[in-house]
């Protein structure tokens, strides 16, 4: 190495030194899902530009304009928002923005901060079904359940009745009461409410007595698409997701289970003052018995339970079901034809993995293919 070399070399580990603490430093540049703040810097006709600072300017357009035309109408040039990256280098190179997506995004944290903070909110009812009430929280429909209602609102009616329990429901719509978030789910688009202001402390001291894997007895206390809500002690409810009810495919709680219906059920979560409940779980799984019955590639007789967008579904137990892949057929209307719903056809398991309750099935042999 000549002097020179030497004379350079320390400058250029001092630049590569300075430079990374520089990339170190500089801000990520937001990543597609995420909110972002800036600045309203020009309003066209179908357009906002919001300047984010140092990443360039953001861009809604297009049916993102049109999906928050009625908030954009109230913007001002200068007025601070807040939006979700939806492209981070989109046409002309602006980062494509969503205001509906955000304000969507916000008032889902919004309704966990008022879960933990027990904020009480006075809404109005819109409506009632056999199981509760509806309310709508900043956009957002959610259900209070019968038995989160307080004793003047509860529908006292004789041998659990539905049709009396709905009527005595009705004549809530239009009033207006006070609620707390209990439940917020975002991907199902649901928000639980209750009308009990329950002191945290004593719920968190009655659900102290309880532990994963405890076996309980309970009253149904409401059903919705979802799933049922099971009163386990007085100021203690828990919900059994629609596919915690049994192995085989449930479409509709309300067939299954009346409010006032004793059940037994097993606690499989405890988390945030909320238990889960499984009714399947107390009873056997029918995929243990199917490992030691079937395999790949033998012939059963299955039953259409389901359609689907991705095919049919067979059972060939109750609570073992596979699919029958679209892709065998012309087109849906096909397969609906040549395999109808409640009817029985010999198939074929084109893959079965019963620990992860997985299974194929087709309707052509193997050498047909």
């Amino acid at each position: 190495m000549t002097t020179a070399d030497k004379n350079l070399a320390p400058m250029a580990t001092g630049e590569a030194t300075m430079m990374d603490e520089v990339i170190k430093e500089s801000p990520l540049m937001p990543e597609e899902g995420s909110l972002v703040e800036g600045k309203v810097m020009a309003k066209g006709k179908l357009a906002l530009y919001i300047d984010l600072p140092p990443f360039g300017t953001g861009l809604i357009f297009g049916r993102e304009y049109l999906n928050a035309r009625d908030v954009i109408k109230k913007i001002n040039i200068g007025d601070t928002v807040t939006a979700k990256v939806v492209i981070t280098e989109g046409e002309n190179g602006y980062i494509e923005l969503s205001l509906k997506e955000a304000k969507q995004a916000l008032t889902w944290t919004e309704a966990e901060r008022a879960i933990k903070a027990k904020e009480i909110f006075d809404l109005p009812i819109k409506d009632a079904n056999k199981g509760g009430l509806i309310l709508e929280w900043q956009g957002i429909d959610g259900f209070i359940p019968a038995s989160q209602l307080k004793p003047e609102h509860y529908p006292r009616v004789p041998d659990g009745d539905k049709d009396r329990i709905m009527d005595e429901l009705r004549k809530l719509v239009g009033q207006v009461i006070s609620v707390s978030i209990i439940g917020a789910d975002p991907k199902e688009g649901k928000l639980i409410f209750s009308e009990k202001q329950l002191d945290g402390k004593s719920k968190r001291d009655i659900i102290e007595k309880y532990a994963l894997g405890d076996t309980v007895s309970g009253e149904v206390t409401g059903t919705v698409d979802f799933g049922v809500f099971v009163k386990i002690e007085e100021g203690l409810e828990g919900l059994v997701h629609i596919s915690e009810i049994d192995w085989a495919l449930v479409e509709n709680p309300r067939e299954l289970f009346k409010v006032g219906q004793k059940v037994k059920a097993k606690i499989i979560e405890i988390k945030d003052d909320k238990i889960s409940l499984s009714i399947k779980a107390l009873k056997d799984n029918p995929w243990n018995e199917a490992e030691s019955k079937y395999k790949k590639g033998d012939q059963v007789i299955g039953v259409i339970i389901k359609y689907n967008k991705h095919g049919a579904l067979a059972a060939i137990e109750e609570g073992v079901a596979g699919l029958v892949h679209i892709s065998e057929f012309k087109d849906e209307t096909d397969l609906r034809n040549q395999l109808e719903l409640g009817k029985s056809y010999p198939l074929i398991i084109t893959l079965f993995e019963p620990k992860n309750q997985r299974m194929t099935l087709s309707g052509h042999k193997p050498e047909d293919k």
